[in-house]
């Protein structure tokens, strides 16, 4: 493996750009498709690989095994990172979505409880350690291969679709639930085997992307004479950037507990606290996505105007205020449109932070220790509050003290805004125009590196 030693890459035209942001966004598609299905199908196969007890303790159990996956988030941030500082965001990236199909069709293939007793948990945890060190790896190369692609004017509407294809994976694996508990299979069916079938497809879609990548374009000069190789993607040279280091974390810690709190644990909270059916939870987590992914790009477009502060900041002040309100509400609805109203103005506030964190993490560090500076801090802080925010959910739920949740996602989100308010507006202060003043130049030769 040699690293990148090439001229600046960026692309030429719009037409260059959007093909790039298209390709790379497909990939991010696919990883948190097979991140997500997890969850979706968590309320099927909980039993099968548990011992059996009432369903809040399977439930327990099987988002432990999640919380997992997100405590290996931070470790492939700082993996994939450094490998994509020093030899190119396309080989990290291709590298990442190989690890997610690995993980994804052993789980497809493990036996479970009853056939062969503790190994099943122990598996179905590996498992997600590797789809958590991809998932962690993908993010932050991801974030910053979209917005070193996307040009200076629109580089908040094009790094949108990071989380457009984010949403859209979650979205696929939720689709893929409906399909099977509507059409194809009974509730029994899915219980039994049915929940083997979503991670059998993105394992298999992860393959065909692993693929597609190693075509993609590379985003940006790696080298220079001003930057030895053996510096680039390293934790000593990241540690001369604490107060991005820092940054990134405040900002992501009320906008990340905030997205898992009003998706991926909606479908379990509309279940056992609301008292939705699973099927209803689940139609109505898939009609608020489809939403919230469709108001990404705009948001993205709007910061582009008025800037990546002014955004967060009214996330921060309307989730303050407004988180508490309407999980009560949340909580005592048993109308199917309005437990959607519900979700989606929790999601249209959350849209502030959703549309624009990646593009703001990346605007804080420079080219060389890019992709390490957004995915490390950001898998820390993800790891820390984001996967812990449904386990402590269901723990506070078990104790009959769900209210307790609802100001804790409140704190976080005011931390958050205190952080929003001390910052410095990203788009008017950006790294990556300091690591590339000139503007996109065309590539001269293929890039080298690689897998």
């Amino acid at each position: 493996m040699q690293p990148i030693i090439s001229t600046p890459i960026q692309p030429q035209t719009t037409t260059h750009r959007i093909r790039s942001i298209i390709g790379g966004s497909l990939g991010n598609l696919v990883e948190w498709y097979d991140w997500y299905v997890y969850s979706a199908f968590t309320l099927y196969f909980a039993g099968a690989f548990f011992p059996e007890e009432n369903q809040t303790v399977q439930l327990l159990n099987a988002t432990g095994v999640f919380a997992v996956g997100f405590l290996m988030r931070p470790i492939g941030g700082w993996i994939m990172g450094t490998y994509a500082d020093k030899y190119g965001r396309k080989a990290a990236l291709t590298m990442s979505v190989m690890m997610m199909s690995i993980g994804s069709l052993v789980i497809a293939i493990c036996p479970g409880y009853k056939q062969i007793g503790i190994a099943a948990p122990i598996i179905l945890t590996l498992s997600r350690m590797i789809q958590g060190v991809s998932v962690g790896g993908e993010y932050g190369t991801s974030a910053t291969y979209l917005s070193e692609m996307a040009g200076r004017n629109r580089r908040g509407f094009y790094s949108s679709f990071q989380y457009v294809t984010l949403i859209a994976g979650q979205l696929i694996a939720l689709g893929v639930l409906v399909l099977l508990q509507q059409t194809l299979l009974s509730d029994a069916q899915l219980h039994m085997w049915g929940w083997r079938i979503p991670f059998v497809i993105g394992a298999g879609l992860a393959v065909s992307v692993m693929y597609l990548r190693r075509s993609l374009q590379e985003s940006v000069m790696l080298a220079n004479r001003h930057q030895p190789i053996s510096t680039r993607g390293t934790i000593k040279e990241l540690a001369r950037h604490p107060k991005a280091v820092f940054t990134v974390v405040g900002l992501t810690l009320g906008g990340t507990v905030a997205f898992y709190t009003f998706t991926t644990y909606m479908q379990k909270f509309l279940v056992i606290i609301s008292g939705f059916s699973k099927s209803q939870a689940t139609l109505i987590s898939a009609l608020t996505l489809v939403l919230f992914m469709l108001l990404q790009p705009v948001f993205g477009l709007i910061s582009d105007k008025i800037g990546r502060k002014p955004m967060l900041m009214a996330f921060g002040i309307c989730g303050t205020l407004a988180t508490v309100p309407i999980l009560i509400a949340l909580g005592n609805t048993k109308d199917f449109w309005m437990a959607f109203l519900l979700i989606m103005v929790a999601l249209i506030i959350v849209s502030g932070y959703t549309s624009i964190n990646a593009v703001v993490k990346a605007e804080l560090f420079p080219a060389h220790v890019r992709a390490l500076g957004v995915g490390f801090p950001y898998g820390l802080a993800v790891s820390i509050f984001g996967g812990t925010a449904e386990p402590l959910a269901l723990v506070f739920k078990q104790e009959n003290h769900q209210e307790w949740f609802y100001w804790y996602v409140t704190g976080c989100i005011f931390l958050s805004l205190v952080v929003y308010g001390m910052m410095r507006d990203t788009k008017r202060h950006s790294k990556i125009e300091e690591s590339n003043p000139a503007g996109p130049t065309p590539p001269k030769s293929s890039p080298k590196g690689g897998l």
